[in-house]
């Protein structure tokens, strides 16, 4: 799937995430924590989705580094907007985070930024959930980077899907 090839309302969540007003007012309404540690979508698009955590007072911990928790919600954060994106759109699904895992790898010192490049995955699941009930889960890869391209945590994050009624 191209970005060209996005319906209506997946222009429109891309939109929305995007442009800081939007992201302002979704976030307030769905995960006011994500507004609290300053979490941004630096990107949005069908094959990925970038966020960025800020190293300052609202994510630090006493051991001068990024809270794990902060960490981990902007993990979430980048799998979970991939997932809006694909499901926008193409039919009525409830998603659940159900499993995480993390491996952090180096002490978060300075600004994160983390990035899910599973698109086409999604998709691809996605498009396998035809009937109403059908059901899957899909294991999501999230790389936490410093500013120069160090890995310093990597994140699984499994999400199950469910197909509704129209």
């Amino acid at each position: 799937m191209t970005n060209t090839g996005m319906n209506t309302q997946q222009k429109r969540v891309q939109r929305l995430l995007l442009w800081p007003p939007g992201f302002i007012w979704y976030m307030a309404r769905k995960l006011p924590s994500v507004l609290f540690w300053g979490i941004r979508v630096l990107q949005l698009n069908a094959n990925h989705c970038r966020t960025q955590l800020p190293f300052s007072w609202r994510t630090k911990n006493p051991f001068r580094s990024i809270y794990f928790s902060a960490l981990c919600g902007a993990a979430e954060l980048a799998s979970g907007a991939l997932c809006l994106f694909h499901t926008s759109g193409t039919g009525s699904y409830s998603m659940l985070v159900t499993e995480f895992e993390a491996e952090f790898i180096k002490k978060a010192t300075q600004t994160v930024t983390m990035e899910c490049r599973e698109g086409n995955r999604i998709h691809e699941a996605l498009q396998a959930l035809k009937q109403p009930g059908d059901s899957c889960q899909i294991s999501l890869a999230v790389s936490g980077l410093h500013p120069d391209g160090e890995t310093l945590a990597r994140f699984r994050v499994t999400w199950s899907f469910k197909r509704r009624h129209p």
